[in-house]
Order: C-alpha cells, then structure tokens, then sequence
C-alpha cells in the first residue's frame, strides 16, 4: 500500500500497507474521552463506594489521578517519538530490543492483550446491558446476553468502513458522551446536598492495613474509568502530526475527565445516599442503573427512561473507540511478524484492518458473559506487569541508549514522573489480593512459555541459529 495523490490509499500487490492521516486534535481529543468517560463513571460508582464502604472512597478515585497524570507523560513521549499502529506493541519493542527481549515483550504484550482488551469492551457491554433493565425491567439473563451480542455485531459493522468516515462518526458518538455527562452534573449540582454527599461512616479514615486494600481497590475501579486516555497511541499510523496531536490530546483528555468524573461522583452521591448502593455485590436495582435511578428520583420515571437512552448511546461511544484502537494491535503485530499473519491483512477497497477487527469483536462480545467486578480487576492486573510497568522501563531504555532519537515531545521532570508512575502501578497489583496477583502472574509465565516455544520453533532468539563459517 501507498497514500494515492488524493490522500486516500492506493492498493499494491506487495501486501504492504500505509494508513491515511485523518485524525486531527479534535478527532483524537473526542477518540480518547468518548473510551475513557464511556460508560465507566454510570456502571462503578457503587463499586468504588463498596471498596472502602463510603464516600472516602473517592481518595482511591484521586489515587488513580496521580498515577494517571504521569502515565500520560510516558505514553506522550513515547507516542509522539513512535506514531505506529500498536501503541505498547511498538514502544517495548524498541524500547527493549526488537531482536532480543524486545522481541519478547512485544510478543508478551499481544498475548496480555488478548484477554485484557476483550475483557475491557466487554465492561461496556455489561455495563449498557444493565442499563437495558432499567427500560425492560423483566430482563432475563439470556436477554441481557442477547442484547450484549448485538452492541458488539453493531459495533463491528460501524467500524467495517474507512477510517476518514470513523472520525466523523466518533465525534459524533463524543458529543452525545458530553450532552450525557453536562445533564448529570447540572441536575446534581441543582439538588446538591453536601450533608447526604459526605455522610461519612464511622471510622473511615482510619489508617490500617484494611484501609491499604480498599484504597487499593478503590484505585483500581478509578483507574479503569480514566482507561483510554492513550487510545489515540493504537492509531499513531492514522494521526496527523502526531508529535504535537498525540501528547496534547492525552493529556487535556486527563485533565478535562478528571473534571468530569469529579463531578459526576459528588453529583450521585449528593442526590442518592451511598448506603442505598453499598455493597455493590448485593445486586439492589440502584447498583444496576444507579444513574437512572438518580434522573427518576429527580424528574420521574419517563425522564429517566429518556435518559437512560443516552446513556445507553455513551456506552456504545465507549465500546465504539475501544474496538477501534484495539483491533489495530494484532494488525500491527502481524504486520511486523509478531503475530499471525492473517490479522496483517487490509480489507481490499476499504484499507481497514477486517480479520482484526472481528476477531477482536467476537472474543469482546464472549466475554460480556463474565462478572464486572471480576473483568474491571482481571484487566487492570494482566496490564500492569508488561504494559504500564514495561512502558516506564522502556522510556528509560530509549533515553538511555537512543539519546539522539527525535523526541517532539519530552517528559516533564524527567524521571521523577517515570517513578511516580512506577510506584504507583506496582501499589495497585500489589493490593489485588493473591488470587488477582496469581492470574496476573500465571498469565505472564504461560506467555513466557509460549514465547520461548515458539521461538524454538520458528529458531529465533533465544535459539537462533548462528550462520556457519567458512
């Protein structure tokens, strides 16, 4: 493939591939906050609250910021010094070697990648089917799995079309998110009470090792609502400057949810006291559709059930980008020889990724089966170890070993935000629990074995063959 004179691309026979450009700040402002605000902050209040068992939880909430911000940096430089399609996939590989451990980590990383991006559309999925309830109260199991599988058929056919018609379309999806979030901060901002907000239990600044674990939990749900400020990473191939586009639209994307999720907390609990959710695992119908049941308490049934369309439309939004930057990754990979062959291919008159994007569909709607408390800590902790912990190792490689490389963007502060990032990755696996912990690191050494096997196979490094001499 080659871009064609008129900026779309022009087919070859040689099976290479170059994406057009047409993601501008706007496009990759709106791709990153319609993943992160999504339908997260409407499905895991009533987890975040359950994890340390009021609104004290939001200090996990904050916790999740502070990590957040300096992750934004790496990924910013990193980002805008390697615009390729893969995001993670490409910057280990570099980062650490391509022809040596690089090689691994980036295998390591497609293999974290297959349960973890998955598990993270089916999180909106699950979370646009439990709103469904809320509109057809009788709702079996089955209908909700029903109406999961056709989100995820409908997401794959809007994205089975040219990438300059996807921008579009995201911006779209991005200002429905916006029109959503602006009528639950202003409905709470108008019945605030401060008194039903900060209604605080007992004891709930208590230091203890108790108090470590639920602020640990509390951080992980946080965490997964700020996912996806790096989403515009996966597409580098499809950005428009991207030295510039990329780190600025992480970060004001940060910045700008963070507002947002500040305020959509205090908006619920200041309207719907926390002790009506809490525990989340006692499965009360204001845990299923919390903010429905806010809009209903406020303006009635018929306004809630509006509203819970919208709602329903920021879910899709959500799922929406993160199929599209997800299904890059296996195509990248491929595309490199990292992965099988058949996820490199692009679609013969529309030059999209196709193989990939439904695989990646298909395992995402699957695991809309599974519980979201399970699926929030299952992907979080299967990422931490190679990707977010991987990434800070790898910038400090390249800043190292690769000094002159051209870097339109640098960290600020460098390093401190690398250790504050690393630190505060390693705080949230560590408070997982050992079941968490385990499958985190099970997934990792399965990966390990694999690598090697195939390595073997294929004679590549470790055991690569060295050529014979004269």
């Amino acid at each position: 493939m080659r871009e064609s004179t008129d900026g779309g691309v022009a087919n070859l026979n040689d099976g290479t591939a170059a994406l057009p450009r047409r993601f501008g700040l706007l496009q990759a402002t709106a791709l990153n906050m319609s993943n992160m605000i999504g339908i997260g902050p409407f499905i895991t209040i009533p987890l975040l609250m359950t994890a340390l068992g009021g609104p004290q939880a939001l200090l996990g909430w904050m916790l999740a910021l502070l990590v957040t911000i300096p992750d934004g940096l790496v990924w910013s430089e990193l980002g805008a010094a390697m615009p390729g399609s893969g995001g993670s996939y490409v910057y280990l590989r570099e980062g650490f070697g391509k022809e040596r451990l690089g090689r691994m980590m980036a295998f390591l990383f497609i293999w974290q990648f297959i349960l973890s991006g998955p598990l993270e559309i089916a999180s909106g999925y699950i979370g646009f089917s439990s709103y469904a309830r809320y509109i057809w109260p009788g709702l079996s199991d089955r209908g909700v799995f029903a109406i999961a599988l056709g989100v995820g058929a409908l997401n794959v056919a809007l994205l089975y079309r040219r990438i300059e018609a996807i921008g579009t379309l995201t911006v779209s999806l991005w200002i429905g998110t916006l029109l959503t979030t602006i009528a639950v901060i202003v409905s709470g901002a108008i019945h605030f009470d401060a008194g039903r907000a900060f209604d605080f239990p007992p004891g709930a600044f208590e230091f203890s090792a108790g108090f470590l674990i639920g602020l640990g939990a509390s951080a992980r749900v946080g965490i997964y609502d700020f996912l996806g400020y790096y989403d515009i990473c996966y597409i580098g191939d499809e950005v428009k400057n991207p030295g510039r586009v990329i780190p600025r639209s992480i970060l004001i994307s940060i910045l700008a949810v963070a507002a947002i999720y500040i305020a959509i907390n205090l908006s619920i609990i200041g309207v719907v006291p926390w002790r009506e959710f809490v525990p989340a695992e006692a499965r009360r119908p204001v845990s299923d559709f919390i903010v429905s049941s806010f809009m209903e308490r406020l303006y009635g049934p018929r306004v809630a059930t509006v509203f819970t369309f919208l709602i329903l439309w920021t879910a899709f939004g959500s799922v929406f980008a993160l199929l599209l930057g997800y299904s890059r990754i296996p195509f990248a990979a491929a595309r490199d020889g990292y992965f099988f062959s058949v996820f490199g291919r692009l679609h013969p008159k529309k030059g999209f990724p196709h193989i990939s994007l439904i695989v990646v569909g298909l395992i995402a709607a699957i695991c809309s089966l599974l519980p979201l408390i399970w699926v929030i800590d299952a992907l979080i902790t299967t990422r931490i170890l190679v990707q977010f912990m991987g990434q800070v190792f790898a910038l400090m490689l390249l800043r190292k070993r690769r000094p002159d490389m051209p870097r339109p963007f640098r960290m600020w502060l460098y390093p401190l935000p690398a250790f504050i990032a690393l630190a505060g990755w390693l705080f949230l696996l560590l408070t997982s629990g050992w079941t968490t912990i385990a499958l985190g690191l099970g997934t990792l050494v399965l990966g390990i074995l694999c690598f090697l096997l195939w390595s073997w196979h294929t004679r590549k490094w470790p055991f690569e063959v060295a050529p014979a001499t004269a």
